[in-house]
């Protein structure tokens, strides 16, 4: 062979081998960036066009709240929400290019792409089958979710609120509502310039109809929040259900002229009543001067003991973080130890607070999803595991027997009467909270409703938490107990009935 042939002979294997390796770059190891580009139009459309898994409530999964249909156009399947206005805040919406709720957390899962799924689609493959998604089964009891979305429904049509039930000694959700609510059929549209339509209708609502308030709204909890205080009182300072502690008709915050008041109109007004009492008729200053005693460091551990401070909600996107902020002065404690102040707090954190105390004071993380099942044979893949807090214990069971006790006490002879279940010993706490805030002609934001309860006291199989932002009623008649108390008893009887 001459030097010339030779050295084209010698050009053209160095071009084989480049192009051997920029191809064995794109199809192995630039293959996934590649494929999971924005731009990728391809490979986005064959994921919208697979079939999806579903999402399940109930006994065995019996109730469908999410699923796909097979539809007559490019994309062969429609996603449809069967109810969609009690589900919306749970599953979210699932359309091209843009995903919520669980249909985003759990996107891997329903569209067969995530790994636990890997025998299932190779058995797809070798079958010519086409991939389908996993099944999602939730914690949720489709009775307390009907009975929560009735309740808060039924206090009218321009209601703003939420209601959360957790179990409390597993963590899992076993409702979330929160209104005003959403058709997600709409949005998954294949018309995309009509659920685009719809969208942005719904975004520009004063009410925020996509704001999942269970989870992403923090308000002032009002006097729910002195459960965490007594639990302080009770934990730091040694107090039991028949301490006597200071109180009266009204009590002057530390360094400063501003004058506390009581919001019943008796019930509070001995210098001495017992922390029963005290919390029975919701004495603001009886538990404004115990958060001080505690002190600042002191209340502050016990917030974030009880999941203040912190993000553990992993199922659902965006959890907004409820606040207990450190180093307040004497004034701002005092006001949090009636849940005024700079604390803030979602529906969700309340409720843990109370299934905290339920479960002799162990805080359990909260998660929704109960299992992960495979698509056609409905075996469960990844079943869903209760886990403490990092935080958690938050009181001693000694502790949690006491504010036990006071809450109890709150229901049968307390301002938390409308809870009341015939036969049943149930604990719970009212509140309600200023909002602080102005509306356009001057006039103050009317106070909002708070919650709290869990049953059977002594067994506790359901903790309740009921928040009304907005109502269309007088403010003078704005209160968790009359508002609030109806809606938790519906659900946590709900949950009782269904267990047996």
């Amino acid at each position: 062979m001459n030097k010339p042939i030779r050295a084209v002979a010698i050009f053209c294997l160095l071009l084989f081998l480049a192009l051997a390796l920029n191809a064995t770059y794109l199809q192995y190891y630039h293959a996934n960036a590649l494929n999971d580009r924005v731009g990728n139009g391809r490979v986005a459309t064959a994921t919208f066009s697979r079939e999806r898994g579903s999402i399940k409530v109930g006994q065995n999964g019996g109730v469908t709240i999410a699923e796909s249909v097979a539809v007559k156009d490019q994309y062969k399947f429609q996603r449809r929400y069967p109810l969609p206005f009690m589900y919306a805040p749970l599953t979210g919406w699932y359309t091209f290019g843009n995903e919520t709720g669980l249909e985003r957390t759990q996107n891997d899962f329903l569209s067969g792409e995530d790994d636990t799924l890997f025998v299932n689609r190779l058995v797809d493959l070798v079958n010519g089958n086409a991939t389908k998604g996993g099944n999602i089964l939730l914690t949720i009891n489709p009775a307390a979710q009907q009975a929560a979305f009735n309740g808060l429904k039924g206090l009218g049509a321009d209601v703003q609120g939420a209601v959360v039930a957790i179990e409390p000694s597993s963590g899992k959700i076993l409702a979330m509502v929160s209104l005003p609510s959403y058709d997600p059929n709409k949005l998954a549209d294949h018309d995309f310039k009509k659920a685009s339509a719809y969208a942005t209708q719904l975004s520009r609502m004063p009410s925020q109809p996509l704001l999942n308030r269970a989870t992403q709204t923090t308000l002032p909890p009002g006097s729910t929040f002195k459960v965490v205080t007594a639990s302080a009182a009770v934990e730091d300072l040694g107090l039991t259900a028949n301490s006597q502690v200071p109180a009266g008709s009204t009590y002057t915050l530390p360094q400063s002229s501003s004058v506390v008041h009581n919001d019943v109109v008796s019930g509070c007004d001995s210098p001495k009543i017992s922390l029963t009492q005290a919390m029975e008729f919701s004495c603001n200053t009886a538990f404004a001067p115990l958060a001080v005693k505690v002190g600042a460091s002191g209340m502050h551990k016990q917030a974030t003991d009880y999941g203040f401070n912190q993000s553990y909600l992993e199922d659902l996107p965006g959890q907004a973080i409820s606040q207990y902020p450190a180093g307040m002065d004497d004034a701002q404690t005092a006001l949090s130890g009636f849940g005024q102040g700079s604390v803030t707090a979602t529906p969700l954190q309340m409720a843990m607070v109370t299934a905290g105390v339920a479960n002799n004071g162990v805080v359990m993380r909260p998660y929704v999803v109960d299992a992960k099942q495979s698509p056609t044979s409905l075996e469960t893949l990844v079943p869903g595991e209760p886990q403490e807090l990092p935080t958690s214990p938050a009181i001693s069971s000694t502790t949690a027997d006491e504010v036990t006790k006071m809450m109890v006490a709150t229901v049968a002879e307390g301002t938390a009467g409308p809870a009341a279940i015939p036969g049943i010993q149930v604990a719970g706490k009212t509140g309600t909270a200023q909002s602080g805030l102005t509306q356009p002609d001057g006039s103050e934001v009317p106070p909002y409703a708070w919650f709290v309860s869990f049953a059977p006291a002594q067994k506790p199989q359901v903790a309740v938490c009921v928040m009304i932002q907005h109502v269309n009623q007088p403010t003078d008649e704005i209160h968790g107990g009359t508002l609030g108390g109806p809606i938790a008893k519906q659900v946590m009887e709900a949950v009782l009935n269904s267990r047996g």
